[in-house]
């Protein structure tokens, strides 16, 4: 993960991200050992029920490894209750149903924890709204493990302005989705 400074991002396909937009960290304990842990947060399906309004689709076969693809679908039309019936007929009728993106994801980097050490996962994301990077780390603990969540994101056509707002609102839903993906 970069440190330091937000870098501009105008050169080749990407002249529509003004910078680097997001950067946080989301630190939990759990009460899992770090083996129990990684599964729970690398279950990318099981995120579509952790993070609101998205449903995640593993475009690769299992198991994840490197190279893994999978893709958070984002908006009303993609929650569970946008895919019933009576609520995707009145998202179709309002024309709400086209809101959302897909957030496109690679495994860089596949390490799960083993023989006391910490595990670690990269990811690229490569959609078309979102681009950047995230870094899961599960290491051991007194009292089972230590989940870290970094991420690193432009965000397309965002106004400058919504920045302050971006980062503590990131933190919210990623922290309430991964004490989430730790419970259930």
């Amino acid at each position: 993960m970069a440190r330091g400074r937000p870098r501009t991002a105008r050169s080749g396909t990407c002249g529509a991200y003004h910078r680097v937009m997001v950067l946080f960290r989301v630190v939990r304990d759990s009460p899992h050992p770090p083996a129990e842990t990684w599964r729970r947060v690398t279950r990318w399906e099981r995120h579509g029920g952790a993070v609101p309004l998205t449903r995640m689709v593993v475009m690769t076969p299992a198991p994840t490894r490197e190279g893994t693809v999978f893709v958070a679908r984002t908006g009303p039309a993609h929650s569970r209750l946008g895919r019933t019936r009576p609520v995707a007929a009145v998202l179709r009728w309002t024309g709400a149903a086209r809101l959302g993106f897909d957030d496109p994801m690679k495994v860089t980097l596949w390490q799960p924890p083993a023989d006391g050490a910490a595990g670690l996962c990269h990811l690229e994301k490569l959609g078309e709204v979102i681009r950047g990077r995230a870094e899961i780390e599960v290491r051991p603990s007194a009292a089972g493990a230590l989940v870290v969540w970094r991420e690193e994101a432009r965000v397309r056509a965002l106004p400058r302005f919504l920045d302050p707002l971006l980062a503590p609102a990131c933190r919210l839903v990623f922290g309430r989705a991964m004490d989430r993906l730790l419970r259930d």
